[in-house]
Protein backbone atom coordinates (compact mmCIF):
# COMPACT_ATOMS: atom_id res chain seq x y z
CA UNK A 1 0.00 0.00 0.00
CA UNK A 2 3.29 2.24 -0.28
CA UNK A 3 1.55 4.21 -3.31
CA UNK A 4 -1.42 5.29 -1.45
CA UNK A 5 1.11 7.61 0.98
CA UNK A 6 2.35 10.05 -0.01
CA UNK A 7 4.76 11.51 2.35
CA UNK A 8 5.73 15.66 1.55
CA UNK A 9 8.93 15.72 1.36
CA UNK A 10 9.43 19.87 1.20
CA UNK A 11 11.88 21.55 3.10
CA UNK A 12 9.27 23.98 4.04
CA UNK A 13 7.30 21.50 5.75
CA UNK A 14 10.50 19.70 7.60
CA UNK A 15 11.25 23.25 8.71
CA UNK A 16 8.20 23.90 9.95
CA UNK A 17 7.36 20.74 11.50
CA UNK A 18 10.85 21.12 13.57
CA UNK A 19 8.81 23.54 15.52
CA UNK A 20 5.59 21.93 16.53
CA UNK A 21 7.32 18.80 18.32
CA UNK A 22 9.74 22.01 19.94
CA UNK A 23 7.47 21.83 23.66
CA UNK A 24 8.61 25.77 24.11
CA UNK A 25 6.48 26.56 21.04
CA UNK A 26 3.57 28.48 21.73
CA UNK A 27 0.04 28.07 21.36
CA UNK A 28 -0.22 31.34 18.45
CA UNK A 29 2.70 29.96 17.15
CA UNK A 30 1.61 26.18 16.66
CA UNK A 31 -1.77 27.06 15.41
CA UNK A 32 0.43 29.20 13.09
CA UNK A 33 2.71 26.88 12.05
CA UNK A 34 -0.92 23.84 11.57
CA UNK A 35 -2.09 26.65 9.54
CA UNK A 36 0.71 27.28 7.06
CA UNK A 37 1.41 23.23 6.93
CA UNK A 38 -2.37 22.73 6.30
CA UNK A 39 -1.87 25.04 3.27
CA UNK A 40 1.06 23.40 1.61
CA UNK A 41 -0.36 19.88 2.22
CA UNK A 42 -3.92 21.09 0.65
CA UNK A 43 -1.39 22.10 -2.81
CA UNK A 44 -0.13 18.69 -3.01
CA UNK A 45 -3.64 16.83 -2.80
CA UNK A 46 -4.79 18.61 -5.09
CA UNK A 47 -2.07 18.29 -7.34
CA UNK A 48 -3.33 15.70 -9.62
CA UNK A 49 -6.84 17.08 -9.68
CA UNK A 50 -8.63 16.65 -12.93
CA UNK A 51 -12.33 17.91 -12.93
CA UNK A 52 -11.88 21.37 -14.76
CA UNK A 53 -14.11 22.87 -16.83
CA UNK A 54 -13.50 25.41 -19.70
CA UNK A 55 -15.09 28.94 -18.77
CA UNK A 56 -15.03 31.90 -21.69
CA UNK A 57 -13.76 35.31 -19.86
CA UNK A 58 -12.70 38.11 -20.83
CA UNK A 59 -9.58 39.52 -19.86
CA UNK A 60 -8.48 43.90 -20.19
CA UNK A 61 -7.06 42.61 -23.64
CA UNK A 62 -9.06 39.77 -25.18
CA UNK A 63 -11.64 37.26 -24.73
CA UNK A 64 -10.19 34.15 -23.66
CA UNK A 65 -11.14 30.60 -22.05
CA UNK A 66 -9.96 29.14 -18.77
CA UNK A 67 -10.02 26.42 -16.26
CA UNK A 68 -11.80 26.26 -13.52
CA UNK A 69 -12.26 23.41 -10.79
CA UNK A 70 -16.01 22.49 -10.40
CA UNK A 71 -17.18 19.57 -8.26
CA UNK A 72 -14.52 20.39 -5.55
CA UNK A 73 -14.33 18.05 -2.63
CA UNK A 74 -15.99 18.18 0.86
CA UNK A 75 -13.36 19.27 3.55
CA UNK A 76 -14.00 17.36 7.04
CA UNK A 77 -12.27 18.12 10.35
CA UNK A 78 -12.16 15.49 12.56
CA UNK A 79 -12.89 17.69 15.74
CA UNK A 80 -11.31 19.33 17.49
CA UNK A 81 -7.84 19.25 16.10
CA UNK A 82 -8.66 19.29 12.55
CA UNK A 83 -10.71 22.19 13.37
CA UNK A 84 -6.90 23.87 13.28
CA UNK A 85 -6.41 22.49 9.64
CA UNK A 86 -9.64 23.54 7.84
CA UNK A 87 -9.06 27.53 7.43
CA UNK A 88 -5.68 27.15 5.47
CA UNK A 89 -7.31 24.34 3.57
CA UNK A 90 -10.45 26.88 2.98
CA UNK A 91 -7.75 29.51 2.26
CA UNK A 92 -6.66 27.81 -0.83
CA UNK A 93 -9.74 26.42 -2.09
CA UNK A 94 -12.38 28.48 -1.07
CA UNK A 95 -14.91 27.24 -3.21
CA UNK A 96 -15.13 23.57 -1.22
CA UNK A 97 -18.04 22.50 1.58
CA UNK A 98 -17.04 21.60 4.88
CA UNK A 99 -17.80 18.34 7.28
CA UNK A 100 -17.28 17.88 10.61
CA UNK A 101 -17.27 14.60 12.44
CA UNK A 102 -16.57 14.82 16.62
CA UNK A 103 -15.63 11.34 17.54
CA UNK A 104 -13.22 10.01 20.50
CA UNK A 105 -11.26 6.64 21.95
CA UNK A 106 -13.54 6.31 24.93
CA UNK A 107 -10.83 4.65 27.48
CA UNK A 108 -14.43 2.59 29.33
CA UNK A 109 -16.14 1.42 26.54
CA UNK A 110 -12.54 0.43 24.76
CA UNK A 111 -14.46 1.70 21.41
CA UNK A 112 -15.08 4.72 19.65
CA UNK A 113 -17.89 7.24 20.20
CA UNK A 114 -19.22 9.71 18.20
CA UNK A 115 -20.81 12.95 19.25
CA UNK A 116 -21.15 15.19 16.33
CA UNK A 117 -21.79 14.37 12.51
CA UNK A 118 -22.55 17.26 9.99
CA UNK A 119 -22.09 17.11 6.69
CA UNK A 120 -22.89 19.30 3.33
CA UNK A 121 -26.16 17.80 1.85
CA UNK A 122 -24.46 16.81 -1.80
CA UNK A 123 -21.82 14.82 -0.25
CA UNK A 124 -22.70 11.86 -2.41
CA UNK A 125 -20.20 11.64 -5.38
CA UNK A 126 -17.71 13.84 -3.90
CA UNK A 127 -14.06 13.52 -2.82
CA UNK A 128 -13.55 13.71 1.12
CA UNK A 129 -10.78 15.61 2.44
CA UNK A 130 -10.22 13.85 5.99
CA UNK A 131 -8.87 16.74 8.11
CA UNK A 132 -6.55 15.84 11.33
CA UNK A 133 -2.81 16.67 12.51
CA UNK A 134 -2.11 13.40 14.17
CA UNK A 135 -3.02 10.15 13.48
CA UNK A 136 -1.79 7.60 15.73
CA UNK A 137 -3.85 4.77 17.02
CA UNK A 138 -6.19 5.17 13.84
CA UNK A 139 -9.64 4.66 15.95
CA UNK A 140 -11.29 8.03 15.18
CA UNK A 141 -9.54 8.10 11.85
CA UNK A 142 -10.90 4.66 10.71
CA UNK A 143 -14.87 5.59 12.38
CA UNK A 144 -14.84 8.84 10.23
CA UNK A 145 -14.17 6.95 6.72
CA UNK A 146 -16.52 4.27 7.69
CA UNK A 147 -19.10 7.06 8.09
CA UNK A 148 -18.12 9.04 4.98
CA UNK A 149 -18.61 6.34 3.11
CA UNK A 150 -22.02 5.37 4.17
CA UNK A 151 -22.64 8.51 2.47
CA UNK A 152 -21.73 7.31 -0.52
CA UNK A 153 -18.62 9.40 -0.82
CA UNK A 154 -16.47 8.86 -4.09
CA UNK A 155 -13.14 8.97 -2.51
CA UNK A 156 -11.34 9.46 0.82
CA UNK A 157 -7.63 11.32 1.16
CA UNK A 158 -6.48 11.75 4.81
CA UNK A 159 -4.60 14.95 5.21
CA UNK A 160 -2.21 15.23 8.21
CA UNK A 161 1.01 16.39 9.68
CA UNK A 162 2.20 13.19 11.31
CA UNK A 163 1.14 9.16 10.45
CA UNK A 164 2.51 6.35 12.85
CA UNK A 165 3.33 3.16 10.89
CA UNK A 166 0.81 1.47 13.21
CA UNK A 167 -2.00 3.61 12.09
CA UNK A 168 -0.79 3.49 8.02
CA UNK A 169 -1.50 -0.66 8.45
CA UNK A 170 -4.72 -0.88 10.23
CA UNK A 171 -6.54 2.11 8.02
CA UNK A 172 -5.17 0.27 4.87
CA UNK A 173 -6.07 -3.31 6.38
CA UNK A 174 -9.72 -1.95 6.59
CA UNK A 175 -9.98 0.87 3.39
CA UNK A 176 -7.04 0.41 0.95
CA UNK A 177 -8.51 2.90 -1.35
CA UNK A 178 -8.09 5.65 1.18
CA UNK A 179 -5.09 7.73 0.26
CA UNK A 180 -2.86 9.73 3.14
CA UNK A 181 -1.25 12.77 3.15
CA UNK A 182 1.43 13.24 5.16
CA UNK A 183 4.79 15.29 6.48
CA UNK A 184 6.43 12.18 8.53
CA UNK A 185 5.90 8.58 9.27
CA UNK A 186 6.26 7.82 12.92
CA UNK A 187 7.95 4.45 13.77
CA UNK A 188 6.29 4.58 17.69
CA UNK A 189 3.52 4.96 19.66
CA UNK A 190 3.31 5.34 23.39
CA UNK A 191 0.92 3.38 26.16
CA UNK A 192 -1.09 6.46 26.43
CA UNK A 193 -0.97 6.64 22.44
CA UNK A 194 0.81 9.13 21.62
CA UNK A 195 3.08 9.36 18.66
CA UNK A 196 6.97 9.19 19.10
CA UNK A 197 8.55 11.55 19.47
CA UNK A 198 5.50 13.54 18.22
CA UNK A 199 4.67 16.86 19.52
CA UNK A 200 2.11 15.81 22.01
CA UNK A 201 -1.97 16.17 22.11
CA UNK A 202 -2.54 18.82 18.95
CA UNK A 203 -5.81 19.47 20.36
CA UNK A 204 -4.51 20.72 23.52
CA UNK A 205 -1.42 22.59 21.93
CA UNK A 206 -4.13 23.98 19.57
CA UNK A 207 -6.09 25.72 22.01
CA UNK A 208 -4.08 25.78 25.40
CA UNK A 209 -6.80 22.97 26.99
CA UNK A 210 -5.30 19.86 29.15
Amino acid sequence: MEDKVKVINHPLLKHKLGYLRDKNTKSVEFRGLIHEMSGLLAYEVLRDWKDMMVVPIDTPIASTSVERIQNPPVVVSIMRAGNGMLDAILDILPIAATGFIGIYRDKFVHNTVEYYFKMPADIKGKMALLCDPLVSTADTAIAAIDRLKSYEVKQIKIVCILLSEFAQKRIHFFHPDVEIYTVSIEKEINEAGYLVPGLGDAGDRLYQTR
